[in-house]
């Protein structure tokens, strides 16, 4: 009997690659990379400089994985040890990724956005985010400002987005897809971070730090995890707030320890959601004196 099985050829191809989330302070990278992956997995907050380190946030369709990178917002505001360290971050990542999204704010584009856009390289496909297009009020003017900005680069795509209520992201995802090498996928299926639970438990303390001491801290405040032990569903955590000054240290533990309080409550919760079983959290907050300028301590601290 004659085998008349004929193979496939149609199938869709498997794709994977890195995304490089890129963009000034404050456009809504942590919170597009959250909103891409499914799952908090780079801390979000009103304060500038909220992301530190290079997050790798996974999301997994039937046919593509897309690995994104959230790095921090470049800036030159700061000339110290760690501002130096976050913006070289942001400049590797240009270099070592399949395709890149550039973040700006609705249709406002400032001298902040341009610094960015002139450390993109031509040689690599490029795709314009307009984050927060919900709150451009006149939709004339989106058009007109989308051929704008095509102007000043050559964008592979421009797609607007509202990160905050997970607008257009279909759209976004198809147009990464397409610049994305045909290549079997890194990590596992359910993987939503390459980052270690001890990682996450200090950026989340470290968020809830931003978001509920307003703008009396200023971003020069880190988390240092003392200890981390799991037994069955409970997992232990001891951290430390590191700050710089002694009146950070009285800013975040609040009058009668209420704010510290607050913090390790919030944290916690969102802990609990993430990692999924019951966490017992101790802080504690320490005055180290230039830590931000200090090349030993912020290695310490997981800096690349």
């Amino acid at each position: 009997m004659t085998d008349t099985t004929v193979s496939d050829t149609t199938a869709t191809p498997f794709r994977t690659g890195f995304i490089a989330i890129v963009g000034r302070p404050n456009v809504g990278k942590s919170t597009l990379t959250n909103r891409l992956v499914g799952a908090k997995v780079s801390i979000t907050s009103r304060k500038a400089q909220t992301t530190r380190h290079r997050i790798h946030g996974i999301h997994t369709t039937d046919d593509t994985q897309y690995i994104f990178v959230d790095t921090p917002g470049f800036q030159k505001r700061f000339n110290n040890a760690l501002n130096r360290t976050m913006n070289r971050t942001v400049v590797d990542a240009l270099h070592s990724t399949d395709v890149i999204l550039f973040v700006i704010e609705g249709t406002h584009f400032d001298t902040r956005d341009a610094a960015v856009l002139e450390l993109l390289p031509k040689d690599q496909p490029v795709i314009l985010v307009i984050n927060k297009s919900d709150l451009v009020t006149d939709r004339n003017s989106l058009l007109p400002a989308m051929a704008s900005l095509q102007e000043k680069f050559p964008f592979a795509a421009i797609v607007p987005v509202s990160a905050r209520h997970g607008r257009q992201l279909d759209d976004l995802l198809a147009a990464i897809r397409n610049f994305l090498p045909e290549q079997p996928p890194m990590f596992d299926a359910d993987d939503i971070t390459d980052k270690s639970e001890r990682f996450l438990a200090a950026e989340i303390i470290r968020e809830k730090i931003f978001r509920l001491s307003g703008e009396e801290i200023p971003y020069s405040t880190s988390v240092l995890i003392d200890k981390f032990e799991q037994e069955g569903e409970l997992r232990r955590i001891f951290a430390t707030i590191l700050v710089d000054r002694d009146n950070h240290k009285a800013i975040v533990i609040g009058k009668d320890g209420v704010r510290l309080r607050e913090i390790g409550t919030s944290a916690r919760q969102d802990m609990e959601q993430l990692f999924g079983g019951k966490i017992y959290l101790e802080l504690w907050v320490k005055v180290k004196n230039g830590w931000a300028d200090n090349e030993r301590m912020l290695k310490q601290l997981g800096y690349e």
